[in-house]
C-alpha cells in the first residue's frame, strides 16, 4: 500500500506515555512509511511536570510497539531552549533533517537522495497553547488529529504522585508495569510525592486570594573568568538541585536591590556593594508560565560580569543555600539545575 509520507514527525513530552499518544503514532504509522517521536523536555532535573527521564520515556514508547516496528519508529531526544524560540526550531529542523536523509537512503551514509525528495509531515492535536508549535513549520504538510479520548497527563501524573492511583485503562500496558512496579520502589519517586505535597500545602496558603496570585522573584546570574555562581538548594522544592542566587522581592524594595541583597544572603560574596551594582551588563524578565511548579512566578534576572581575576571572590553558602560554589561553565547541567535557572545562564552567556 503507498503511503503519503515518507516520515511523520510527533512533538510530545510524554510524561507520561499514554493511550492517546500511542493512538496518534498509530496513526502516523498507517500515514507514514516511518515515523520520528520527538520527547520534548529531555536532559532536563526531575520535577513533578517532568518526572520521567528521556531514556524512561522512550522505553515506554518503543514497549508499547515492540519489536514489529523497531525499524519504522525513531525516538530522539528533544531539549527545551526556554526564551529561545528561533533555537528550538532549529534543533527540531536539524533532527528531522538528519531523519529524513537518513530513511531516505536506508541508512547508508552516502545521500543519493536529497532532502527535496522527502515528504515530511508533522501530525499533532491542537489541543490547547502547548500545542503553539504545531504552526512553527509551514515546510511540513500538518495532519491534524481529532482528540477521541480526554487524556490528561497532567491529571495522570498528579493522582499517582499524591495518591499512588495508575489508571490501567488510560496507558499501555508495558508503562503500567513500569509506573506500578519498578518506578514506586525508587527513590525519585519518594522525592517528587515530597515536592507535590510540599505545593499542595504552599498553595494552600492563597486559597483566599480573590484573584490568581503572581509572585514576583529576583535572580543573579554572576560570572567571572569562565566560572558561574551557583548555589545548592537547602530545601523544597528543587531540594538539592543547584540555582542562581534569588529569590522572592521584597514588598518596598527594588528589583535590583532585592537581587543584590539575595546574591549577598545566599552567598556572602566578598565583592563591595558598589562593584557589584557596576558589573551590571544585562537584565531579562523571565516569565515562561510553567518556569515554577508554585505557580506563576514571574523573574527578573541581572547578569553581573566580574572583570577577570586570577583568584574568584570568597563565597559561603548562606540562609537558603546549603552550599555556595564556582562552576565552570562547561560544567553546568541542564539535569541538575532548578527550574529554568539553566535557560537563564544560557540566554545571558549566548550559548
Amino acid at each position: 500500500m503507498t503511503k503519503e509520507f515518507d516520515l511523520l514527525v510527533f512533538v510530545g513530552r510524554f510524561q507520561p506515555f499514554h493511550l492517546e499518544h500511542k493512538r496518534i503514532i498509530d496513526i502516523a504509522l498507517e500515514k507514514s512509511k516511518n515515523v520520528l517521536v520527538l520527547v520534548g523536555s529531555s536532559g532536563k532535573a526531575r520535577t513533578i511536570r517532568n518526572p520521567f527521564t528521556f531514556e524512561e520515556r522512550k522505553e515506554m514508547i518503543s514497549g508499547a510497539f515492540g519489536e514489529a516496528w523497531a525499524s519504522q519508529l525513531f525516538i530522539k531526544p528533544l531539549r527545551d531552549k526556554t526564551y529561545n524560540d528561533a533555537a528550538w526550531i532549529k534543533q527540531v529542523q536539524d533532527v528531522v533533517l538528519e531523519t529524513a536523509l537518513y530513511v531516505a537512503n536506508d541508512g547508508n551514509s552516502f545521500q543519493a537522495n536529497g532532502y527535496k525528495d522527502i515528504k515530511v509531515g508533522l501530525i499533532g492535536a491542537s489541543k490547547d497553547n502547548t500545542s503553539y508549535y504545531l504552526k512553527m513549520f509551514p515546510q511540513f504538510r500538518s495532519v491534524n488529529v481529532t482528540i477521541e479520548t480526554d487524556l490528561h497527563a497532567t491529571s495522570i501524573r498528579e493522582d499517582y504522585f499524591e495518591n499512588g492511583n495508575v489508571p490501567k485503562r488510560k496507558l499501555p500496558k508495558n508503562v503500567f508495569d513500569f509506573l506500578l512496579g519498578k518506578f514506586t520502589r525508587t527513590e525519585a519517586y519518594t522525592h517528587l510525592k515530597n515536592e507535590l505535597q510540599f505545593v499542595r500545602e504552599y498553595k494552600k496558603q492563597w486559597e483566599v486570594s480573590p484573584y490568581p496570585v503572581k509572585h514576583a522573584t529576583v535572580d543573579a546570574v554572576v560570572e567571572q573568568s569562565g566560572h558561574i555562581l551557583l548555589v545548592k538548594r537547602r530545601s523544597a522544592p528543587g531540594k538539592g538541585l543547584w540555582a542562581i542566587p534569588g529569590g522572592h522581592l521584597n514588598e518596598f524594595e527594588r528589583q535590583v536591590d532585592g537581587a543584590i541583597r539575595e546574591l549577598k544572603e545566599e552567598t556572602k560574596i566578598k565583592v563591595p556593594e558598589a562593584v557589584l551594582r557596576g558589573s551590571i551588563v544585562a537584565q531579562n524578565t523571565f516569565d515562561d508560565p510553567y518556569r515554577s511548579t508554585l505557580g506563576r512566578v514571574i523573574t527578573q534576572a541581572y547578569h553581573f560580569k566580574l572583570a577577570d581575576a586570577v583568584e574568584l571572590p570568597r563565597i559561603k553558602g548562606s540562609d537558603d543555600a546549603e552550599k555556595a560554589v564556582w562552576v565552570p561553565i562547561n560544567e553546568i547541567r541542564e539535569d541538575q539545575m532548578f527550574d529554568d535557572h539553566y535557560a537563564i545562564v544560557t540566554y545571558f552567556l549566548g550559548l
